[in-house]
């Protein structure tokens, strides 16, 4: 993966992008927007706003931003806020989540849904992502995970070759991310259809993942079970 090829790839995906995506990952959306708690008041930046699916979900008391780098998804979410009359929603902009024009502790709640297997750099993206979130916050994902048995995870690594044409990594690690990201887990679930995608939330732990160190940091979940 790299940025020419999710370009490409969303480009191609934005006139049809709810069709094929809408329905079918929405209750991950809501179920992770649920699962966040917003106080009022509070900021939330998503990460990866595509066509702003998600964007009425959000409780009309917190100022949502989001961020896309297809500008082709974003003037579908930009319609869909003035058709639903979406005034917290702040800003959407076009910008690179790992190189996010942000100050340092801008955010309450930073969440990333169905992104983190299509950025060229994961580990970078997390990094931003918890450089913008307050010291006090929580990240939000939700992202399909590679199975490592059954014939599920087969198909997945049979489909590792096609990431560029796909926009994803079909083969997209769990463990991996939580080791070379320093995830601090606090939850995980199941959600969507079949339970096939999984929902994290993640303290801000970016104290911590700054450091170059070698092995398990007290309060970081090693390994996790993939869904």
């Amino acid at each position: 993966m790299d940025t020419e090829a999710v370009l490409e790839t969303y480009r191609r995906y934005a006139p049809r992008y709810d069709f094929y995506f809408g329905a079918l990952f929405q209750p991950g959306r809501c179920s992770l927007i649920a699962r966040m708690n917003c106080r009022p008041g509070e900021r939330v930046l998503e990460v990866g706003v595509g066509t702003g699916l998600s964007l009425p979900v959000y409780p009309r008391n917190v100022e949502v931003t989001g961020i896309d780098l297809s500008e082709a998804m974003l003037a579908r979410a930009r319609a869909r806020r003035a058709r639903h009359r979406l005034d917290n929603v702040a800003a959407l902009r076009c910008m690179d989540a790992q190189a996010m024009q942000f100050a340092d502790d801008s955010f309450d709640k930073v969440v990333a849904m169905y992104v983190v297997s299509v950025a060229p750099d994961p580990v970078q993206l997390l990094d931003e992502m918890r450089r913008v979130c307050k010291p006090s916050g929580e990240l939000y994902l939700v992202n399909h995970f590679h199975r490592a048995r059954g014939p599920i995870g087969a198909l997945e690594r049979l489909g590792a070759p096609l990431s560029r044409r796909l926009g994803f990594r079909p083969d997209f690690s769990l463990e991996r991310l939580v080791r070379e990201a320093r995830l601090e887990v606090i939850e995980q679930s199941p959600v969507n259809l079949f339970g096939y995608w999984t929902l994290l939330r993640l303290r801000n732990n970016k104290v911590c993942a700054a450091h170059d160190v070698e092995g398990t940091r007290d309060g970081v979940v090693p390994m996790v079970a993939a869904h």
